[in-house]
This record gives structure tokens, sequence and C-alpha cells, in this order.
């Protein structure tokens, strides 16, 4: 059984004074290729590989692929890098980490075939926050093919390791035939009740919890049950699923009681089947709760393209080890101190940095004051030249595939923008170099004449390459017509639109100003009140998400529910409150779920009502992504409660929570077959669409989009963060229209079961978009736009209608 399964199995156990979990061991992130730097190209023709391509770097000495990785501490890195070799000869790469060799001539032997992919894998020493990994060939036929670099940093050691050969077997011997085993070996217990082993465990701190981390590996489908004992006292009986292969090894964790000073910690097979293979138990030191102090204000020195921030240091009781920078909220660098350089940012923009302190248990402190600051223009003014042999192919009803030769330009080409006579920025691709083919959406039913353009850093722009001519299938039905206006084009960033039921009215939100309107179809805009305690956060906090109460009629259910960053008794954190409503008048508002943390950034914000009468909370991880993983956190998560704010009976974990894994969800929403959906950011590299489960795992911060890494669920579809930053959605006649604010558009995505089959894009000339709900008993769609906020061009904000055929 994989570890996902397991987690849910043992969900029901968080309530209870030991908090049990699984996870994948030694999971590490995983950066592709095709955003890493390569002097070649990013290809897809020899199958096998992982994302969307791999560098073929050049056939020359120096040849190479950088990827920038993250640790979160400075430390011992593990670094697997997948690569294939289809000739019969090595492709020798020197291998360095922050520009210092730590491998030279490695070897990257015959693979037997482009379409085989190995992994090498090797240590080194790395820094807290940004760090490079380079391969360069040695030889003149340059390295291998290279898919991806998986990086993982050692955590700080607050933990003990007892290896499991080291203690004191009963029914068992020490093996190490099956890969993948820490220390020297593992135990192999007898298929018989009392096999097991029993550790020696020192403590030298006070008496009290302790985390308790066992790591093994079950290769069958049997359930292994042992029980924990702790000094002679059964802790409870732990029932080890399989985890699919000897080789895939898995690891629970437990709160125990530990006496200080001398411990025992057995573990007993109660089966005549034993226990599984035991590797070894990791004991944490106590837990560090305490955060940080916020950091002090930042100050900026900007340079061309180059921004060095200096800032107040933080304190905190056992040290910080990270700085996470953000502008807005994409984090850019996690450096050890200040001060630090940011460079290879855009020329002529204007970046707001925020800094969070971060200690060595995960704790962020609060954030610092805001640094705005510009940088300067470029002195090049060398266009590149102009892209030749532009192709297409796979011609769909809403899609073309297009390829062209690279362009060439004395800095470096760093986009290729697609585009028609009526539409200047159709698709945009983006790198270091760019890729030189991509699949562009289309409007279906349309001719196209297409050319390519090339622009380096300053934003010098080539000519053009030669055009394509094609035309797109016909359309089918759900398309998304001309929208109109409703009401008067003065709003100040609408949030949220919820129509009250059984009526042909919605309410509206507006974040900054807190206040709620009343909008009717014919364009009638009424105040009906304000969320009172509200606050902003000088980002994407304030008043966001609206619900009516699904039996609200004005009279005997005057229920309406709001979520929005709000102060109450001098606590400021994100609250959903229930205020009454009877259809002309908002007032008496009343708590009924904190303890939402909030930030600048990564608030969530989204509350609906499900089919099954309970209320559904999307939360962000508060620009604290270990939150998203915490248990015993609200935030990162989508939550299913009732009206008066207590968990929904049947949620996974006997929790609020419903899942978990998520960084900043902002839509959500139901099928015709009440399948839940949900739209979230990425941070840098793709935005996501998911179909929800209860208690499944969705991946943040281990995962940005799809990933390979056990117990995490892959998104159902993802786009990258220019073209997408996704908030809001409806669903008509099982399709998405999905709200784009940096993409500036709508995507239109066709649903089959749970799956998306099909994806258009629509509405591209009215900025950004955000709110996005379905007109009851009608095929319509009524959306707002988002350009007043910080991102947006400074215009009023307008809501508009469009009818879906």
């Amino acid at each position: 059984m994989r570890m996902r399964r397991l987690s849910v199995l043992m969900a029901g156990l968080l309530a209870l004074w030991f908090v049990p979990s699984m996870a994948a061991v030694a999971a590490p992130t995983r950066y592709e290729a095709e955003n890493a730097t390569c002097d070649g190209t990013i290809d897809s023709n020899h199958a096998g590989f992982s994302g969307t391509g791999f560098c073929n770097a050049s056939n020359a000495v120096g040849g190479f692929a950088q990827w920038t990785v993250t640790a979160a501490n400075a430390g011992t890195a593990t670094i697997a890098i997948r690569y294939a070799n289809g000739t019969t000869a090595g492709r020798p790469a020197d291998i360095s980490v922050n520009g210092s060799i730590v491998q030279a001539g490695a070897a990257f032997d015959p693979t037997g075939a482009w379409t085989t992919w190995v992994t090498k894998t090797l240590t080194a020493q790395v820094n807290a926050g940004t760090n490079t990994i380079r391969v360069a060939g040695t030889t003149a036929v340059g390295p291998a093919n290279l898919d991806f670099v998986d990086f993982e940093v050692a955590p700080p050691q607050s933990f003990v390791d007892y290896q499991a050969e080291n203690c004191t077997i009963t029914l068992g011997v020490v093996e190490s035939n099956h890969a993948g085993f820490t220390g020297t070996g593992f135990v192999n217990g007898d298929n018989a009740v009392g096999a097991g082993i029993t550790c020696s465990v020192s403590n030298a701190a006070a008496a009290g919890p302790r985390s308790v981390e066992i790591r093994f590996a079950n290769g069958t489908t049997t359930v292994r049950p042992m029980d924990l004992i702790v000094n002679g006292v059964t802790v409870q009986n732990i029932a080890f699923q399989g985890t699919g292969a000897w080789t895939t090894w898995a690891a629970l964790t437990f709160n125990v009681n530990l006496n200080s000073g001398a411990n025992t910690i057995r573990l007993n097979a109660t089966s005549v089947n034993g226990g599984p293979n035991l590797d070894r138990l990791r004991v944490a030191a106590p837990a560090d709760t305490q955060a940080p102090t916020a950091p002090g204000q930042p100050v900026c020195s900007p340079v061309q393209d180059t921004v060095t921030l200096s800032w107040p240091l933080s304190s905190d009781n056992v040290g910080v080890v990270a700085y996470d920078i953000y502008h807005d909220g994409t984090l850019y660098a996690s450096p050890a101190g200040s001060p630090h350089t940011l460079s290879d940012l855009q020329f002529n923009f204007t970046y707001r940095w925020s800094i969070f302190a971060r200690d060595a248990a995960g704790n962020v402190s609060a954030t610092s004051p805001l640094a705005t600051c510009s940088t300067g223009p470029s002195t090049d003014v060398t266009a590149p030249t102009a892209p030749t042999g532009l192709a297409f192919a796979a011609v769909t009803q809403t899609s073309a595939t297009l390829s062209w030769t690279a362009a060439s330009d004395n800095i470096g080409v760093r986009s290729y923008v697609v585009r028609s006579a009526s539409n200047p920025n159709l698709h945009t691709v983006t790198g270091n170099p760019p890729p030189v083919s991509v699949t562009v959406t289309l409007t279906c039913g349309t001719a196209y004449v297409l050319h390519v353009v090339a622009r380096d850093k300053a934003g010098n722009t080539s000519a053009m390459s030669n055009t394509v001519s094609f035309t797109t299938g016909a359309c089918s039905a759900g398309q998304p017509q001309n929208p109109t206006i409703v009401g008067p084009q003065d709003w100040d960033i609408p949030w949220d639109i919820c129509f009250a039921p059984g009526q042909s009215y919605a309410l509206i939100t507006e974040r900054d100003t807190f206040r709620v309107f009343k909008l009717t179809p014919d364009g009638t805009k009424t105040q009906v009140g304000s969320v009172p305690n509200s606050v902003t956060t000088d980002g994407e906090g304030g008043l966001m998400g609206c619900a009516a109460s699904p039996t609200w009629n004005g009279t005997s259910d005057t229920d309406w529910f709001f979520m929005h960053t709000s102060t109450d008794a001098g606590v400021t954190e994100n609250r959903v409150v229930r205020m009454s409503f009877n259809g002309t008048t908002l007032t008496n508002r009343v708590v009924v779920l904190g303890g939402i943390r909030s930030s600048r950034f990564h608030n969530g914000g989204r509350i609906r009502f499900g089919p099954d009468g309970f209320l559904y909370v999307t939360t962000g991880d508060s620009q604290q992504s270990n939150l998203a993983q915490d248990a015993n956190s609200l935030n990162g998560k989508i939550l299913r409660i009732t009206k008066t704010g207590a968990a929904a009976p049947g949620n996974p974990f006997g929790t609020r929570i419903y899942t978990l894994g998520h960084r900043n969800p902002q839509g959500i929403g139901w099928d015709s077959a009440n399948r839940l959906w949900e739209a979230e950011f990425g941070n840098s590299l793709v935005d996501e669409v998911n179909f929800l489960e209860p208690g499944k795992n969705y991946g943040w911060p281990t995962c940005e989009g799809p990933c390979s890494v056990t117990g995490m669920t892959n998104p159902k579809w993802s786009k990258g963060t220019a073209a997408c930053s996704c908030s809001g959605f409806a669903i008509v006649n099982n399709t998405i229209y999905l709200g784009a604010l940096r993409g500036q558009r709508m995507w239109r995505l066709a649903l089959a079961g749970t799956e998306v089959t099909g994806e258009s894009q629509h509405f591209t000339t009215f900025g950004r978009l955000r709110a996005v709900t379905k007109v009851p008993g009608d095929a319509a769609i009524w959306f707002a736009t988002s350009n007043e906020d910080n991102n947006g061009n400074g215009n009023p904000d307008v809501i508009r209608q469009s009818l879906i055929r």
C-alpha cells in the first residue's frame, strides 16, 4: 500500500496525544532541466524524460546545464542527477556547487540508448538559501543529456539516529540486500510473534514528549503489526502497511514520553507475519516552537538589474538559519543573513520586498516592513536577430504547436513572443535561453497568421520571423460569449461575487474598503454594509470570500458568511465570520472560526457551501510554507466546517482539515457529479487546478506542479505562472471558467470525469480577473476585474456577464 493511503488510514489518530504521520522519507525537491540554464536546447525527442523536456547541451568542452536550488539550511546535500548517454563512450563532466568543483571529470557512462535514463548521486556542502549546481562537459562531445536534479539537504542535527542493526535483535538478522537503507544494513525479523528490536535511547534533556520516527520497508501487501513499547509500556500497536517494494522506505512518526537519562524503545511483532524490515529509529530533540522576531526595515540599493538588500537581523531562542526574501508573494532567495544581493532582475521594474526570518525548526517570523525600490534602465540597445524557420504542427480546435530556429543576441535572448495581427502578446515563452518550441492556446474556428519575435533582457525586440497560416478546428459547445458590463464601472478591488439563494442579485465584497454591495442584473448597485474589524495586509489580505447559507431566505434564515483579515482582542489573523442579512442590511458580526494565520500574501480566502451543506474554506500558507504540511495548522489547507465553525462530520482526520499541501488556494467549486475542484497559485513555476479528495496531500512545498513523490497528489492541470496566477472560477456544464490575474485572461477547462481534457483562453483585453461566479439557473457567469490592486494598472474595476453557449 502506498504511503498516501497509509496517511489516510491513520488520520483518525491525529486527535490523540500522540500524532502519527506518514511521509516520504528523504523526499528531495526536483529541479527540471527545462527550468535550468542550458547552453544548448531543451529537447523532447527521446522518451522517458521527466517534466516537459531535457537539456541537450552543446557538443563542446564546457557545454553545460546549471540549476539554481534552495536549501532550508546549510549542511550536506544529496544531489541526484538524471541523465542519458546513448553513445558507446563516456561523457565526463565537472560537477560544481556554487562555483567550486566537487567532482572533476565525473563519469557519465553510456546508458545503452538515449531513452534509457539513469541517476548519478553525490553529496556536497551547500549554503542556506540559494545555491547553484552546474554540470559541464570536459570533452569536445559535451555532457550527456540532462533531465533533472533531485536536491535535498540534511536538516540541522536536532535528532539522534539509532540504527536498527545496532539495537538488540530478537528473532531476526541484519541484511543489506535491499537498497536504500541507512547505516550498514537493516533488520529482517523472522515471520513470528515476538520478532523485533530493542534500542537503548539516551535522553539528556528533561523528561517529556519526544518525536520518534521509525523507518521501514514492507515489500508485500500483508499488514505487519508491531507494538511500540517505551520503557516497558505499550504505547501503540502500529499497522505497518505495504510500501510497494522492499527498496521503498517509508517512515512513521510518533510522540512518546521519555524519561531523563536512559530509556528503551522496543518494536515487537504481534502476528505470525512478523514485522517489516526495520532501518532505524530517529529520536528528535525537544520541539522548538518559538518563532524569531521580525526582521527590521529593509533598505534597497538598486543598480540596474541588481538590488542589494540590507536589514536589521532577527533574534531567536535557538538561532535564525535563513531569511526568506519575497517580492510580493514570490520567494526570490533565502540567504543566511544581511546584506544580500539579488542579481539578474528586470530592468526598470518596481519591486516590493518583504523579509521573513526562519529558524532550524521551521518557525517563521512575522514579516518585515515593506521595502519598495526600482531597478534602473539598461544600457543595451542591440536587438536580437530575428528567429527563422517558423513552422507549425498539431493544429487542434484550441491549440497549435510552433517551432523555430533560435535567435542570437549580444547579452542573450530571454523570451520569444508569439504574435498575430490582432494580438501582439498571444503567447510568451521565457528562459535563459528560452525554448524554441511551444504549444499555444488558441480560439476555436479561427484563422491565424502568426509570427515570432525575440526579446533580450533589456526589452529590445527583434524583427519578426517568417509567418505561418492555419485555421483551428470548429467550435464545440460551452464557449463564453462577448460579455456585457453589469452596473457602474467604479468598483474598488471586488474580491468575490456571491448570489443570494433564490434571488437574481449577488453580494460583492471589496477587499481593501471592507464594503459589501448588492448588485442586481439591471445594474443597480447598493451598499448593504461593511464587515467590522477588517484590516488590510498591504497585499492580498482584507475582506475576501463570501457565502450565503444554502437555506438563506432573509427571514427565518439570515446567515451569510465572510472570510477576512481582522483584529479581535489585539490579535490579527484571518477569520470566518457569520453576519445577518435580511435582503437589505448586513448586521451582527460573529466569529465562527479563527486561528488562521494571516500574512501580507498567501491568505487564500474563498469560501463556499458544498452540496453536503458544509462550508469549505481555502487557506493560504501565509508565506510560511511548512504550515501546508502541518496537521496542527489551519494554513495551507482546504477546511470543511459546520455553520458554527466545528469540524464537519466525516472529515478525514477528525479535525477541520479536508485536504492539505496547498500554497495559496483561491478557487473552489463542484461539478455536476459533486466532485470538488480547486485552483491555487504556484510560486514561480506553475499554478494548479486540482481534483480534491478527502485526506489527500497536494504537495506544497515539496511539489510545485506535477512531481513524483509518494504520498503527494498531482494536479489535473497546470500552467506557467505568467499565463495564469489562477484565482476564482465557476463550473458551468462540467467546464471550468477560471480567472487569471497575472495572465490577464480567462481559461476555459473542459472536464471529463476527474480529468481536464481541453483548454482555451478568452477575454484577454480586460486585465486581471479574480472573481468568477455562475449565474443561478442560467448558463452564464459574472466575473470581476482586479486592476486596482497592487499589481494592477490602477483603473477602476468592472463586473461583467458572459453567456455560455
